[in-house]
């Protein structure tokens, strides 16, 4: 019974992970209440993510130019590596204030299951990088959860034969855990406790 350009739109916003119709129509709703220039800056702020976000060529970061703004900033150290598997990991670590190093991110976690094998995922790029920069140690931050350890793991055995320092997080993070909404004191824990593989 709805019009076409409502059922389109609630579609569309069903394709957002957890979201479901009930949450897709109250979006769609509200939208409707907004005026004409407020549905054109939305619009607009979705096309720029397109044709304005770029990968950085280093670390694999979403960013308007690439290298991004971490790795372009020259205070950073670039001794430590920190992996994570998604961008939305790199924020909650930054917000802690207690890391300065650099990031490397791989695309994902290893998932046999889900089909995501090590090839699938940034690791080539980064063993490419440890060949070229110096780096005195490396941190995997990842969620502690299955595809985390299996990661944690697989990482562990390519890299060892580097000779770099390599820890992970310290286990203030609770198995099941998801980084992106981890609190600051536990991410910073996590961080400062971190432990050597």
């Amino acid at each position: 019974m709805l019009p076409n350009p409502i059922k389109n739109l609630i579609f569309y916003f069903n394709k957002l992970p957890g979201i479901g119709t009930k949450t897709s129509e109250k979006f769609v709703f509200h939208l409707l209440k907004l005026s004409p220039r407020e549905i054109q800056e939305f619009a607009q702020s979705i096309l720029d993510l397109k044709t304005k976000i770029k990968t950085c060529n280093i670390c694999y970061n979403f960013s308007e130019m690439s290298p991004c703004i971490i790795c372009s900033d020259q205070k950073r150290d670039r001794k430590i590596i920190c992996i994570v598997a998604r961008p939305q990991d790199i924020h909650p670590i930054e917000s802690t204030h207690k890391f300065n190093g650099v990031y490397h991110i791989l695309g994902g976690l290893i998932d046999n299951l889900a089909g995501i094998t090590p090839d699938r995922l940034n690791i080539k790029q980064l063993e490419e990088r440890l060949k070229t920069d110096e780096v005195e140690e490396l941190i995997l931050a990842f969620n502690p959860d299955i595809q985390g350890e299996t990661t944690t793991i697989y990482l562990q055995k390519i890299l060892k034969p580097l000779n770099i320092k390599i820890t992970r997080l310290g286990r203030g993070l609770p198995m099941g855990a998801d980084l992106e909404y981890a609190d600051e004191v536990t991410l910073s824990n996590a961080l400062e406790y971190r432990n050597e593989l």
